[in-house]
């Protein structure tokens, strides 16, 4: 709509992606921070509440009756403000709202089974949730490579050129890639606010870098792909802002958690963005966060089949802390400090080419 006053009305200042950028991030803020008390009050009247796993560390039992779900407000208020604010001729942006909008239904799914079967572990089976992630990101990679016509070169930090043309094989990649991340930012999601700072400090970082790629001048100063994806910056900054008002109820304690309707849609919008940056392997230090508690599970769970013996005393490794007492605005802060320090190292890479 902004974009189309800038078009009709000739306001100049409209055109400008970084105004606009502005303009969505402050929208999705104020939509979240609207929404996000009705809906708690709502939630707890009709017990809309996070359902505990058995195995979770005890102090998680005084969580019970917390509000779950959040992202259904957060991500709708992220797809209302790009709305008001892309140009719809872009398909990357187009792609980017599609990428939130089917994630935040897989989740939404999984949540709401939970919630009637008043069971953590009673949502969708993992194997359908996994199945429509990998048909989620599917559509999501054909519509790339198809209408969008996207680039298949593979790139690698602190190189210049693309190292090959993946051809058909891109979108093997780019489903590995989204599916992963969305899953990764989901396991994270077990402290208050310990998913939410990682998320917005991952989006910090892809932002300037799509912005970057978007921009012929900047990108060709730092030797870096020159793509039209610059428009996805303003959806990327308007989940920032709804997470931002998301944190304020979600930070300890929290009143109300995402649920797999918000944890999926950001690791799989995390995901897309490191596709059409060309930052799949950056993305491993962008979201370090995610890797790391990925990889807990996976040597954790390994390691149990393999010897019988297990690495952590819980996992993922936010609970291996708790189970050694640590108090948990610790364990958060900790890792947040972790997230901040990791990006702004990749950050620091751009200039390494």
């Amino acid at each position: 709509m902004l974009y189309w006053l800038y078009e009709i009305l000739n306001i100049n200042i409209l055109g400008y992606i970084t105004i606009r950028a502005g303009l969505s991030f402050f929208l999705a803020l104020f939509f979240t921070l609207f929404l996000m008390p009705r809906f708690i009050k709502w939630a707890k009247r009709t017990s809309s509440v996070q359902p505990i796993n058995n195995y979770a560390p005890d102090r998680h039992k005084e969580k019970e009756k917390t509000p779950t779900m959040g992202g259904v407000v957060f991500i709708g208020a992220t797809i209302l403000a790009s709305l008001l604010t892309i140009k719809f001729s872009n398909l990357y942006a187009i792609g980017a709202v599609m990428t939130l909008l089917f994630f935040a239904l897989i989740g939404f799914q999984d949540d709401y089974a939970k919630i009637k079967k008043n069971e953590n572990l009673a949502g969708l089976r993992a194997r359908t949730k996994l199945l429509l992630q990998v048909i989620s990101a599917l559509i999501i990679a054909c519509y790339l490579c198809i209408f969008a016509d996207f680039n298949t070169d593979l790139y690698l930090p602190f190189i210049k050129t693309p190292i090959l043309d993946m051809g058909m094989f891109s979108v093997f990649l780019w489903i590995l890639v989204v599916v992963a991340t969305s899953n990764a930012v989901n396991l994270t999601d077990g402290l208050d606010g310990l998913a939410t700072v990682p998320s917005i400090t991952a989006l910090s970082s892809f932002t300037i870098i799509i912005y970057i790629t978007g921009h012929a001048t900047i990108s060709s100063y730092l030797l870096m792909p020159n793509f039209d994806v610059g428009e996805v910056a303003i959806v990327s900054s308007a989940l920032m802002g709804a997470l931002t008002g998301f944190l304020w109820h979600n930070c300890h304690p929290a009143e109300v958690f995402m649920g797999d309707s918000g944890s999926l849609a950001i690791g799989a919008f995390l995901g897309y963005l490191a596709i059409i940056s060309k930052s799949e392997i950056l993305l491993l230090l962008i979201g370090s966060i995610f890797v790391i508690e990925t990889l807990s599970v996976i040597l954790q769970v390994g390691s149990y089949k393999l010897r019988k013996k297990r690495v952590f005393l819980m996992a993922p490794i936010h609970h291996h802390f708790e189970m050694k007492k640590w108090a948990e605005n610790k364990i958060i802060v900790r890792f947040w400090i972790i997230a901040i320090l990791s990006n702004l190292v990749a950050l620091m890479t751009l200039k390494i080419r």
